[in-house]
């Protein structure tokens, strides 16, 4: 039996899922939440609690007008690790905080995808390179680039 609102939303998405021969749908967040008599940021709670990459979930969503959220089960011969390094790239960015990237170390770090030894080497590194873009021996550009470098050769050997 389904216990509450999130429960029910989250039963409906996977019954799409399997209802699709591809196994991807495409919903409208506005459309869903007038469906379920509730706020868009509940779906949103939902998408982001239940449809995680490590549940085997990819979700893209924009808002706005014509805005969607697209959610697709991730094939299981798709390596996991290797998709959830793609999106943590995508979100080291010049504007990306110290504290942001700390906060992927520390979920590496908790998944056991890195050891402990790994984890404080890349972060001493990541706040140097921090460090060294507020002396103004860096731009924001090439710290951004070499915290992706880094990620990206953990990606290679985990």
């Amino acid at each position: 039996m389904i216990s509450n609102k999130a429960d029910t939303i989250a039963e409906y998405i996977r019954r799409q899922l399997e209802q699709t021969a591809d196994r991807q749908i495409e919903l409208k967040r506005t459309e869903l939440a007038d469906e379920f008599s509730c706020a868009p940021s509940q779906i949103s709670y939902v998408l982001s609690t239940r449809f995680t990459v490590e549940r085997g979930f990819l979700v893209e969503s924009r808002r706005g007008l014509g805005g969607y959220i697209r959610i697709a089960l991730i094939p299981e011969d798709v390596d996991q690790k290797q998709i959830m390094y793609r999106e943590m790239l995508q979100d080291i960015t010049p504007s990306t905080p110290l504290e942001a990237v700390k906060n992927i170390i520390r979920f590496l770090f908790a998944e056991r995808i890195i050891t402990r030894r790994e984890g404080e080497l890349v972060l001493q590194m990541t706040s140097n390179l921090y460090k060294s873009e507020a002396a103004g021996e860096l731009t924001a550009d090439e710290r951004a680039r070499l915290i992706r470098s880094i990620f990206v050769t953990l990606a290679k050997i985990t």
